[in-house]
């Protein structure tokens, strides 16, 4: 969607122009850098609401203090924010969440968070306090990374703009060991090169003088359910409902990918009701009816499943099949890992990002349902006793096998470094007391898939979509 980056306190000159160029497919509408003697932030945008308005770096005077903002992502209450602080006693000049955010920051400070629904990456500089706010969203959409050393603070959307901007790509071994033994995991808050880290999902907090605090404002918590069958029915349909329906605000065209899946079938009916001529988008494989393997991940095929959707979408909707061949993913292969920074899921990569590249001829916004299954429970390891129950990460069982890539000289002991990982994410896991050990083992595998399986598909999406200069909201 946007690209953000930026630094305090660099003792070098920065590149600007190489950075732009980093960042250059996730904004290609529009370029902006504001800077001052100690601060630098730089922003790319790809337009979608208001086109002509939300530009930045966007500044702002309120109370004293000189605000400078850089953002990527959207808030989905904007309307019902802008109301709160009108009633306040703000003025806005556009329709921008952007000038909403900025105004929400300057009337609740850090507390601003706790108060959006959406998905975002922001950095907030208070030019007087010489200080800058960082922040993202509770789940994770939205990429931020940062690197703090000898009192500089970098930061920006992908690694490479942090590499662009002076950070050295240095990687040892516990680099080495994410990436052989956890990819295309990662341990959260890792990124991969020495050096550089990334700000959590549910994080934000103050850099300055040298010093970074954040805090973690929001985590997944266990709460009894009360509620009855019926009751949950509705709750559950009224909260997709309200999802799919509030990111349909666009000023640019919007489609949905439709995979046959119960998720993107979903939201392209839901989509189809306030969209007329809605344009869905299925990727498929040459010979894939001839050599589609059923398995636990997927028992069937969907392609007959989105015929089924797209008659009973009908209302003038067009359904774009986007064919793949061997030689295309393999072609693509190192684009894929270009885009994510990281090698990753190989040709699942390289799919996305060529089915990215057909959609973006037709529209600047997709909707998708990544992360259904992970919230849903539609893996495995969530219905199959066996599978539940077995130590380690569900998804990767192969910890000894990957060892055998390591150089002896890192002397790593790959056992141990995923377990530690694993049993560290598990303990974090909130569950009420009393609850039974299957309630346990639930709440156990939820925080897996939250912290671990659920970012591998977000950082992908963002890195093969943002590449091609598309917009996705995922619906979660």
């Amino acid at each position: 969607m946007c690209g953000i980056a930026g630094a305090i306190n660099g003792s070098k000159k920065l590149n600007i122009a190489r950075c732009y160029e980093s960042l250059a497919r996730r904004g290609p509408d529009q370029r902006g850098v504001w800077s001052d003697e100690t601060c630098t932030l730089i922003h790319t945008r790809l337009a979608v609401v208001d086109v002509e308005n939300g530009l930045q770096p966007m500044k702002l005077r309120f109370g004293g203090e000189d605000y400078i903002l850089v953002y990527n992502g959207e808030l989905y209450n904007t309307p019902e924010l802008r109301a709160e602080l009108t009633a306040l006693g703000h003025i806005f000049t556009e329709r921008s969440d952007t000038e909403v955010l900025l105004h929400a920051y300057a009337e609740w400070s850090d507390k601003c968070v706790e108060h959006f629904n959406g998905i975002f990456a922001f950095a907030i500089w208070e030019r007087k306090a010489k200080r800058l706010f960082i922040a993202r969203d509770r789940i994770g959409v939205k990429p931020f990374f940062y690197s703090l050393r000898g009192g500089a603070f970098i930061f920006g959307s992908e690694i490479k703009a942090l590499l662009a901007l002076g950070v050295e790509p240095e990687i040892d071994g516990d680099g080495i060991a994410e990436l052989i033994l956890l990819a295309p995991g990662r341990t959260p808050g890792c990124g991969v090169f020495k050096h550089i880290s990334e700000l959590k999902p549910g994080y934000c907090g103050y850099v300055g003088g040298g010093e970074i605090q954040i805090r973690n404002y929001w985590s997944l918590t266990d709460r009894e359910h009360r509620d009855t069958f019926s009751q949950t029915v509705e709750k559950v349909r009224a909260l997709v409902l309200d999802a799919i329906t509030r990111q349909l605000v666009s000023d640019v065209p919007i489609c949905t990918f439709l995979s046959g899946g119960l998720d993107s079938s979903t939201i392209s009916s839901v989509a189809s009701l306030k969209l007329p001529e809605l344009h869905t988008f299925t990727v498929d494989y040459v010979n894939n009816d001839k050599y589609f393997i059923p398995g636990k991940f997927q028992p069937n095929s969907d392609s007959d499943y989105v015929v089924k959707m797209n008659d009973y979408i009908g209302n003038g909707s067009t359904n774009h099949r986007i064919l793949l061949n061997s030689t295309e993913l393999a072609d693509a292969l190192y684009d894929a890992v270009d885009a994510r920074d990281l090698p990753g899921m190989a040709d699942v990569d390289s799919s996305l990002l060529l089915f990215c590249r057909e959609i973006k001829k037709h529209a600047t916004v997709a909707l998708s349902g990544e992360c259904a299954d992970e919230i849903f429970a539609g893996y495995p390891w969530y219905r199959d006793p066996t599978i539940r129950a077995g130590e380690g990460f569900p998804w990767a069982q192969s910890t000894e096998y990957r060892s055998e890539f390591l150089r002896p000289d890192y002397n790593i002991n790959a056992a141990e470094f995923v377990n530690s990982r694993y049993r560290e994410t598990v303990n974090s896991a909130d569950v009420l007391p009393g609850a039974n050990s299957v309630e346990r083992r639930m709440r156990e595998m939820v925080r897996l898939n939250f912290n671990w399986f659920m970012q591998t598909l977000l950082d992908n999406k963002d890195a093969k979509v943002n590449s091609e200069g598309l917009y996705r909201l995922a619906v979660i």
